[in-house]
């Protein structure tokens, strides 16, 4: 059996499989059939239901539940209190059991806290969900989405910080890792510097700057660019 934390509190059906180091904390529910990866971390009142694919290193805060027909890759980041849904159009008298719908969370996606996501949408690698806005369609990678219904509102780094405006050559910088992103393609935006299955190396792997010095760094530059 892998060596995982299940709080005494916390439910773990049979035949559900998880990875080693994960931590699942009080009164959450892992039913059978979930498959959930390594060294993930499960807030209180957590439900991952049957058939939901979990990748490794995975983070849900407290009161998520996560339906069938959910795949979450590496590295997601899934806020207090978030919504997913597994049926567009439900109806208490029909049963849909067998037409639960696809919604798939890609590589370094990140949830804010009180967002809801519909089901039968793909969001990007690294984008970025902001809190309690409603997302019905698909989203890019590195896209931050905000508001109700969700719109574009810019590209998100990988380290979660917003990218100013591209310079002549359409880069743009990333001011905590140095990382370069650009818009290679309408829509499309890739790191110039490290490939996306790429996990990050050490050194930026661990946060030094907070958001609030970043907001004050740039608004200072506001006159200048």
């Amino acid at each position: 059996m892998a060596a995982y934390f299940v709080h005494e509190t916390a439910v773990v059906d049979d035949g559900a499989v998880i990875g080693e180091g994960t931590k699942i904390w009080h009164f959450s529910h892992i039913m059978s059939g979930a498959r959930i990866g390594q060294k993930c971390i499960f807030g209180q009142n957590v439900c991952i239901a049957a058939g939901v694919i979990i990748g490794n290193n995975v983070k849900v805060q407290n009161n998520v539940s996560i339906y069938t027909g959910a795949v979450i890759e590496d590295d997601v980041f899934l806020g207090p209190s978030c919504v997913l849904t597994n049926v567009t159009n439900p109806r208490s008298q029909v049963v849909r059991h067998s037409l639960y719908e696809k919604t798939v969370f890609r590589r370094g996606t990140t949830v804010g806290a009180n967002a809801t996501i519909v089901c039968g949408i793909e969001l990007g690698r690294y984008s970025f969900i902001a809190a309690g806005c409603v997302v019905a369609k698909d989203v890019p990678d590195y896209a931050l989405m905000a508001g109700v219904p969700a719109r574009q509102a810019g590209w998100m780094s990988r380290h979660g910080i917003k990218l100013g405006a591209p310079d002549a050559e359409g880069i743009m910088l990333c001011p905590e890792s140095g990382y370069r992103y650009k818009e290679v393609a309408p829509g499309i935006v890739k790191c110039l510097d490290l490939d996306e299955e790429s996990p990050l190396p050490e050194d930026k792997a661990v946060g030094k700057t907070s958001y609030d010095e970043f907001k004050n760094k740039i608004n200072s530059l506001k006159g200048y660019l």
